[in-house]
Parts: C-alpha cells; structure tokens; sequence
C-alpha cells in the first residue's frame, strides 16, 4: 500500500499538474482532468495508452469516456485520497495526451463534437 501525499509533497507536486489543467476534486481528495481531442479515435488511442501504464503501476482511473472527450479523476482508493500513484499517472496522461484542449472550467458543461452538432441542428 502506498502512503497518502504530505502536506509538502502536495505543495511542491500539485501546482505543476495545476498549470496542466489537473484540478481538485470539491468534497474528495482527487484530481480531474478534462480533454478534449480532435475525434474519437485520439480520445481511445490516449486511452489506450493510459490504460496500459495503468497496468504497469497497478493504478487504474475513474473516467468517462463520450466521443473525443475523456474526464478522468484519480484517486487512490485503498488510502482514500491521493498518493504518488496519482501524481506519475497524471504525468504520463499529460505526455500521452500532448497538446490537446484541455476544459480548465470544470463547473461549465462538458459536451462532445456529436453535442455540439446536434445542439447547433436543433
């Protein structure tokens, strides 16, 4: 098992996530992040790729995914909170995912490329 972050380690590693669009998560000890890729295709190949470094930290996200957006929030459930876990897979999710839109507003909607069609046909 692994220890939940410090009081210092959170100073000193959770900005850095900040500046990449990472968020807390109100009333838990988490992060989210939401993306916004060109199609579905990006949006399942960075989960792809996510899930596999999942495997290899036997750390595994919350997320949804809806056509080219993926939310993730990541937590360590057996200490109930963050850990170091969290922090490397939030690092290798930002190098998968590169430069893609990033929703830093995590209180606005969050709607696909097939939502905001359909809502610009109605």
């Amino acid at each position: 098992m692994t220890d939940l972050l410090s009081t210092d380690d959170r100073a000193a590693l959770l900005p850095a996530l900040g500046e990449t669009g990472w968020a807390a998560v109100p009333g838990k000890d988490a992060l989210r992040k939401i993306l916004k890729f060109k199609n579905f295709s990006e949006a399942w190949g960075f989960m792809s790729r996510a899930a596999l470094m999942a495997e290899k930290l036997n750390h595994h996200p919350e997320w949804k995914n809806t056509y080219n957006v993926v939310d993730v929030t990541l937590t360590t459930h057996d200490v109930q909170g963050l850990t170091r876990l969290d922090i490397d897979l939030a690092r290798a999710m930002d190098r998968f995912a590169g430069s893609t839109e990033v929703q830093r507003n995590h209180g606005e909607p969050v709607s696909s490329l097939c939502e905001a069609r359909a809502s610009r046909k109605a």
